[in-house]
């Protein structure tokens, strides 16, 4: 049933105004955002750089249930775009947003951004120019055979902004240098989209019950099918190397598959991987108050009534 302050807010609402709800993994980000979206009757755009793959559901964490409330099927966008093997990134993806933005903004509708990978989501908030790098197959030649460690370790040296949450395969890693070294020589003189004005929300979620529910999860995903969805995937003739790195459970998964990891070996490495994860995407979005954006944080063990009434407010109020 909706509430009263929800009658008072909804003439009120800027259409036009993005909402934004972030947060690291497994904070139940998609489910709030399903819930608000049925509540506005608002359309929402994945900001996740792995959940573009079809037939990548499990490992991804699409959760593709939550985006049926009350009956309701949600409307989502940049979900299941491109095949898995393709190689996705942010210049591409600031264009896809900005495409999917427009659609709905047409329909008369809100759009709200949700996801994990802020680097995507920073990229569509402050209007970064982004250029199409190519592939330098001599820098590649020199890097390969270095270790994900030496490869952190030289990203690391960069000044300028790149997502490094993401970076947890050594052909990431070597894309993200790759990258880096581009834009020393190619920087980018104008913006090819302006900034977004956008209510960002961010879900927080305390340590130890972010740790728990990582590890709840992983189980959960295991028993769903995550290794036959992996081991479908190298059926149907994707190359290991490019589910290698693809990261996180892709790449553990597939190192037991080819017989690398022991199943135990898989299981642990992969659960302390996806909390460095986690971690990292903590760090990027704190990263980017620090620079100048405002989320407004909600702790996700509060009701998701309480939780949307919260976001409600923050949309009278700002």
């Amino acid at each position: 049933m909706r509430s009263p302050l929800f009658l008072l807010i909804l003439p009120a609402m800027k259409k036009d105004r993005l909402i934004t709800i972030l947060g690291p993994t497994a904070s139940g980000k998609t489910a709030l955002a399903a819930a608000l979206a049925e509540r506005i009757d608002a359309e929402i755009i994945s900001g996740d750089s792995r959940q573009v793959y079809r037939m990548m559901d499990i490992g991804t964490g699409k959760d593709l249930a939550d985006y049926t409330v009350n009956g309701k099927k949600i409307p989502f966008h940049l979900i299941d775009i491109h095949d898995p093997g393709y190689k996705y990134n942010v210049f591409e993806y600031q264009h896809d947003f900005h495409k999917a933005y427009a659609s709905i903004l047409e329909k008369g509708k809100q759009a709200i951004l949700c996801g994990g990978t802020g680097m995507y989501i920073e990229a569509v908030l402050k209007g970064f120019k982004l250029l199409d790098v190519p592939q330098n197959p001599a820098l590649r030649e020199a890097l390969k055979g270095k270790s994900l460690a030496e490869l952190e370790r030289t990203l690391a040296s960069y000044k300028t902004l790149h997502n490094k949450t993401d970076v947890d395969s050594a052909q990431r890693a070597i894309r993200a240098i790759e990258i880096e070294e581009f834009y020393k020589t190619q920087a980018p003189d104008q913006r090819e989209y302006a900034p977004i004005d956008s209510l960002i929300i961010g879900i927080h979620i305390e340590r130890d019950a972010r740790r728990d529910r990582v590890s709840k999860r992983l189980r959960e995903r295991l028993d769903a099918g995550m290794i036959e969805e992996v081991q479908t995937l190298l059926a149907n003739g994707i190359a290991p190397e490019d589910l290698l790195y693809y990261g996180l459970e892709y790449k553990f998964l597939t190192l037991y598959l080819l017989k690398k990891l022991t199943y135990e070996e898989m299981v642990t490495q992969l659960e302390i991987a996806i909390h460095q994860f986690a971690k990292r995407q903590m760090t990027w979005f704190r990263g980017m108050e620090r620079r100048g954006l405002t989320i407004h944080w909600i702790d996700t063990a509060l009701p998701t009534e309480e939780k949307i009434n919260h976001i409600l407010e923050l949309i009278q109020t700002s």
